[in-house]
């Protein structure tokens, strides 16, 4: 599900996008995911945690570092990242989340 977040954020908090998927084959959504590195940072992102669910290995949340918030606001909506999720066989559309760090 994509989130519409058209609203200003100036408040000078560490901004983190959350990306929740069901991927037909972690290895080859991997593959995929690392593939794409250089796009991820050219929109500003830059991953920190990478995890696998226990009790499902193909369900992956990913954890990025927001430098450029309309930056990646566009890359998650983007042909590029579009494209990538039909090569990498995700399952449905992933949950995407933008979040604030609350100091």
């Amino acid at each position: 599900m994509l989130v519409n977040y058209d609203f200003p954020l100036n408040t000078g908090n560490m901004i983190y996008l959350i990306v929740k998927q069901q991927v037909e084959d972690f290895d080859t959504w991997h593959r995929v995911f690392s593939s794409h590195r250089i796009a991820q940072q050219k929109a500003g992102l830059y991953d920190l945690q990478l995890f696998r669910d226990l009790a499902d290995p193909n369900l992956v949340t990913c954890i990025f570092r927001v430098e450029d918030l309309k930056k990646a606001k566009l890359f998650t909506t983007n042909s590029g990242a579009r494209n990538a999720q039909s090569e990498s066989n995700m399952i449905g559309s992933p949950e995407i989340q933008f979040l604030e760090k609350i100091n």
